[in-house]
């Protein structure tokens, strides 16, 4: 007998924004390029991608940013109106994806990034003992 997908639910810092994502993310990820610090507010964006028919918005609707990438594609942010927290991102370059901020899971042992993005952007302090993937 097969075990289920893993459900997981995704809630901005207010909860008036919630997403439901099925199975396991194709990947994790940490991204240090200058857009990313800026829409987190922190040194790294922290993000799982799951398959776009694997999540689902339970409850709330998100506003949407787009904006460019430093590889010359968009990127669309969703955020929660009230609070501001950045839950989902689809891009370009996620064809058929979402990613996914990791936080918003509040869940310790969900799995670490396998690879860090724009490293030679990071702030010179940031070690996450992953591979660097450009």
């Amino acid at each position: 007998m097969r075990e289920p997908s893993p459900r997981r639910i995704a809630a901005c810092g207010c909860g008036q924004l919630e997403v439901a994502v099925s199975g396991e993310p194709r990947r994790v990820y940490a991204c240090s390029c200058a857009e990313c610090q800026r829409a987190t507010g922190s040194a790294f964006a922290y993000r799982a991608v799951f398959p776009e028919e694997a999540v689902a918005v339970l409850k709330g609707e998100g506003r949407t940013w787009r904006r460019g990438s430093d590889a010359g594609r968009w990127v669309e942010q969703t955020f929660c109106p009230d609070c501001g927290a950045l839950l989902l991102m689809r891009g370009e370059g996620l064809a058929g994806a979402v990613a996914v901020s990791v936080g918003s899971f509040v869940d310790p042992d969900f799995p670490a990034p396998e690879a860090i993005h724009r490293p030679a952007r990071r702030h010179r302090w940031l070690a996450l003992g992953v591979p660097e993937a450009g």
